[in-house]
């Protein structure tokens, strides 16, 4: 069994949205609001080693794909696996720079994926289709960078929904403020 790892930056109120840039009137917190650590993204990379396939929700697939093949520090998330949880896009892939993407039309196609041979399947962004794997009891593993800011309103990560257990794996703090926080789901 593959295991799913929502993995995102938050605002200290649950807020994940637009932490690089976009239209949220506080876009672009996570770069100009909170003084850079190298230390706080160390995780950053090592999820990378971590990661054997990324999986998105279609509006985090359109603001991802037109960016990240051109990026030279996502060179080994790009040759990766990928899939896009859609029931709108045509077709059974999309493109990804020079390569493609899986479209799974439905959380079943997910947890049939998950019931397949191979390593973690990272989900970035995605707050919709995040809340949809918690609801369907697919996710395994939450990697949060909690950055000291309320933001006060935007898409958030935990919706309302039904109680969930989790095991703190992992944490650290940083000089910045940010705290990492690594999370296994009890089953």
């Amino acid at each position: 069994m593959r295991p799913i790892v929502i993995t995102t930056f938050l605002s200290l109120d649950g807020v994940m949205e637009a932490p690089g840039g976009g239209d949220h009137p506080h876009a672009g917190w996570t770069f100009k609001d909170v003084p850079f650590d190298e230390a706080a993204y160390e995780i950053k990379g090592r999820e990378i080693g971590e990661a054997s396939a990324l999986m998105f929700g279609r509006q985090s697939y359109d603001e991802f794909a037109p960016v990240w093949p051109s990026m030279d520090e996502f060179e080994t998330y790009n040759a990766m696996p990928k899939y896009v949880v859609s029931t709108t896009l045509a077709g059974d892939t999309v493109p990804w720079g020079e390569g493609t993407v899986q479209v799974l039309r439905s959380l079943d196609d997910v947890a049939a994926l998950k019931e397949t041979d191979g390593g973690e399947i990272h989900v970035h962004g995605s707050a919709r289709l995040a809340q949809g794997l918690a609801r369907a009891g697919l996710v395994d593993r939450y990697t949060l960078l909690v950055f000291p800011l309320l933001l006060g309103s935007g898409k958030r990560l935990f919706a309302e929904g039904d109680k969930t257990k989790l095991e703190l794996v992992e944490h650290a703090a940083y000089s910045n403020g940010i705290t990492l926080q690594r999370y296994d789901v009890v089953h």
